[in-house]
C-alpha cells in the first residue's frame, strides 16, 4: 500500500518555463529522500510524455509539462519506487516490467552476469537456472547474452512469475525459457551450464529505506537473524546441479561474501568473490572442485 504523502503538496508542475524548469523542481523536492533526484524525476518526465528518457533529453527539455507530472512525483514523495510508477526498469541489455509483488531489479546484480561472462569467455552455456528469479531479471539477461542458450527460473511468488511470463513473451525468449513455481531447488534433476541466485539475504532486524521496506515483498528481501538462512538451503542443491565446466554466480549482501563462500565450500566447491562497482564483494561464484 502506498503511504500517505505528508507535509504539503508539491508545488504545481504544469506550464511554467517548460519540462527543463519541472524537472529541476522535481530533483530539488526528491533531494531529501533520493540517491537520485535529477534521475527520478527524467525518469518520471519521459514516462509522462510517453517516450524514453534519452528522446526526453534530446528533443524535449522546452516542450509543455504533461498534467500527469504532479501526480507522478507526488508518489514518488510518498517513497514508492520509481520502478512500480513507470512499470519498467532497465536491467543489463534488457528492459523489464516489475510491479508490486516483484522485486526491483538493481545494478548490483549485473555483477553475476559479468562474472557469468567471464567464466565462460568465447564458450557459451546452454542450460541455465535461475533460482528465486524474480521477474526473470538475471535469467532473461542471461538469455539475452547467449542467444543459443535456454533456461529455467524457479520462484515461490506467483506474482514474480507472472511478471517473469510477461517479460519473456515480451522480449520474445517465450520458446526459450519456462518458469516453475518451487522452493529452490527442491525436486530438480539434470545439470546446468550457469545457476543464477539472487536471494534474501537482509538479516530481519535490520532497517530498510521506506520505498524498499514498505513497497517491495519481505518474502524477497528478508532471510533470519543473520540474513543467511537460504543460502543454507541452497548451498547443498548444488554440486548435483552444476555440469562439470559450469558456474553457480550467486549475490551475496555487503560483508556476506566470505560467510557465503565458507558455506558453498563445506559442499566441495572451489569458490570466488566478485566485487560489484562500489567495491563492494557482491558476488559468490562456485565450481565442481
Amino acid at each position: 500500500m502506498v503511504a500517505p504523502v505528508t507535509g504539503p503538496p508539491p508545488t504545481p508542475f504544469a506550464g511554467g518555463r517548460g519540462v527543463r524548469a519541472a524537472l529541476a523542481k522535481a530533483a530539488t523536492v526528491f533531494a531529501a529522500s533520493s540517491q537520485t533526484p535529477r534521475l527520478d524525476a527524467e525518469l518520471l518526465m519521459a514516462h509522462a510524455l510517453g517516450m524514453s528518457r534519452e528522446k526526453l533529453l534530446l528533443n524535449h527539455l522546452d516542450a509543455a509539462v504533461p498534467e500527469a507530472f504532479a501526480a507522478l512525483v507526488a508518489r514518488r514523495l510518498a517513497h514508492e519506487p520509481i520502478a512500480y510508477i513507470t512499470g519498467s526498469r532497465a536491467f543489463w541489455t534488457i528492459d523489464l516490467a516489475v510491479g508490486p509483488g516483484a522485486l526491483v531489479p538493481r545494478a548490483d546484480s549485473e555483477t553475476l552476469i559479468e562474472a557469468a561472462v567471464a567464466h565462460f569467455g568465447d564458450r557459451a552455456p546452454s542450460r541455465i537456472l535461475d533460482l528465486g528469479t524474480g521477474p526473470g531479471t538475471l535469467l532473461l539477461a542471461a538469455l539475452s547474452q547467449w542467444p543459443g542458450a535456454n533456461g529455467l527460473g524457479i520462484d515461490a511468488s506467483d506474482k514474480a512469475l507472472g511478471y517473469a511470463a510477461i517479460n519473456a513473451r515480451n522480449l520474445e525468449m517465450g520458446d526459450r525459457v519456462s518458469f516453475r513455481f518451487g522452493n529452490w531447488a527442491k525436486g530438480l534433476e539434470g545439470e546446468f551450464d550457469l545457476i543464477l541466485a539472487n536471494p534474501p539475504y537482509i538479516a530481519t532486524g535490520d532497517t530498510l529505506p521506506a520505498e524498499v521496506r514498505d513497497h517491495e515483498p519481505a518474502g524477497a528481501l528478508f532471510a533470519g537473524a543473520d540474513g543467511l538462512d537460504d543460502y543454507r538451503i541452497i548451498a547443498p542443491q548444488l554440486p548435483a546441479l552444476l555440469a562439470p565446466d559450469g558456474v553457480a554466480c550467486i549475490e551475496v549482501g555487503a560483508g556476506q561474501a566470505a560467510a557465503v563462500a565458507e558455506l558453498l565450500g563445506a559442499q566441495g566447491l572451489a569458490t570466488g568473490i566478485r566485487s560489484d562497482l562500489g567495491g563492494i564483494e557482491r558476488c559468490v561464484t562456485a565450481r565442481l572442485s
